[in-house]
């Protein structure tokens, strides 16, 4: 994405945070023909089982089905939550 200003910025924010957010557009923002500042897109999300997809895959056979056979009679594995998510 073009260099924008600070003024651009401040009429158009909704729009330009959503380019970076969505389609993981970088944007200099420029005030007086220097770059002032860059926003770039933050780190990707997942919940908490997609992050443990995988893991399934490093267990022994019997364990991975013993572990999600616990959870899923627990109720548990529904319940799995981010605990690095700031929301």
């Amino acid at each position: 994405m073009a260099p924008v200003t600070a003024t651009e910025l401040a009429r158009n924010l909704k729009k330009i945070l959503d380019e970076v957010e969505f389609r993981g557009r970088e944007v200099t923002v420029v005030r007086n023909h220097a770059a002032i500042a860059q926003i770039i897109p933050g780190p990707g999300r997942m919940t908490a089982l997609q992050a443990f997809a995988d893991l399934y895959r490093t267990l022994p056979d019997a364990a991975a089905a013993g572990w999600q056979a616990y959870g899923r009679m627990t109720g548990k594995i529904d319940e799995i939550t981010d605990p690095w998510d700031d929301r």
